[in-house]
């Protein structure tokens, strides 16, 4: 038996009698935003596909699940924890974002099998720019997706320590790691020279193999194990560290992430994850 959850940012009474009609059972939680039942026996591809129909989210959860249970949580940057692709975004401002952001779908759909590849192509695009602009970026594209404090805040209230591993740059994830209070972080280097970006990256690729590697070495310093890691992002680059994460979430993802990741957020924020825990606020 199992824990169901059902979520959505603005979920209504109708849609929780209808998920209450298919269980057979009223809802043993009902807030704003969320209704779960514990001791559920029901077909999950019918809940699956009632929650299809009324554009909710649905997780089958094992029955008393717990945030003290785990050490770490990891998440991915863009289009994760923040609501942008910052290569796009400094792309736009040499007139380059459709081209550049072809290509960072292609690779976050998996359709890209040589990431490293794909990165260099969008960063030689930037060559020339003036790194200043990475600073607008940050101050007038970049927010954080909903939910984000409020998730890092009660992982944090529960022991966990926060890890940010990043595809992306480290100019974002060194400012967001000072705002988030974040002490774990790992991102790719972009060269600068007199000032303008050159269009060349500095040391290793953050790729998938360096995504899970950074998680496995995170977990290792801190001591925990990787089946005690919750991993969070949306992208093909992501899957290597969700496949070792004793629970991995795919937020607002791509199909090939929700398809191989333990449970999915297609609708609310990512303080959502939040009522899979029964010691969750």
């Amino acid at each position: 038996m199992s824990r169901l959850v059902v979520q959505h940012p603005h979920l209504t009474d109708v849609t929780v009698q209808l998920f209450e009609a298919a269980i057979g059972a009223p809802a043993a939680l009902r807030r704003a935003g969320v209704a779960c039942w514990d001791g559920v026996t029901a077909d999950a591809a019918q809940l699956e596909q009632l929650a299809d129909t009324q554009h909710v989210d649905v997780e089958i959860v094992r029955p008393g699940l717990r945030l003290a249970d785990f050490g770490l949580i990891a998440f991915d940057m863009d289009s994760t924890l923040i609501t942008i692709e910052c290569v796009d975004e400094i792309a736009d401002f040499v007139g380059r974002k459709a081209e550049v952001a072809a290509i960072t779908e292609a690779a976050m759909r998996g359709e890209i099998p040589d990431y490293d590849e794909s990165l260099r192509r969008r960063v030689a695009l930037l060559a020339g720019l003036d790194a200043s602009v990475l600073q607008r970026v940050y101050d007038e594209r970049l927010r954080l997706s909903p939910g984000a404090r409020q998730l890092i805040d009660a992982c944090r209230s529960h022991g966990l320590e926060v890890l940010l591993v990043s595809g992306g740059f480290t100019f974002f994830t060194e400012r967001l790691s000072q705002r988030l209070a974040i002490r774990h972080t790992r991102a790719n280097v972009l060269e600068i020279r007199d000032g303008r970006l050159t269009g060349h990256l500095v040391g290793e690729i953050v790729n998938a193999g360096v995504k899970r590697a950074t998680v496995e070495r995170t977990c290792a310093a801190i001591g925990c194990t990787p089946a005690q890691a919750i991993v969070v992002g949306d992208g093909a680059n992501d899957l290597q560290m969700m496949s070792i994460a004793g629970l991995s979430v795919a937020y607002r993802a791509k199909p090939i992430v929700r398809s191989e990741t333990t449970h999915a957020i297609n609708h609310g924020g990512l303080d959502a994850i939040l009522n899979f825990f029964v010691d969750a606020p």
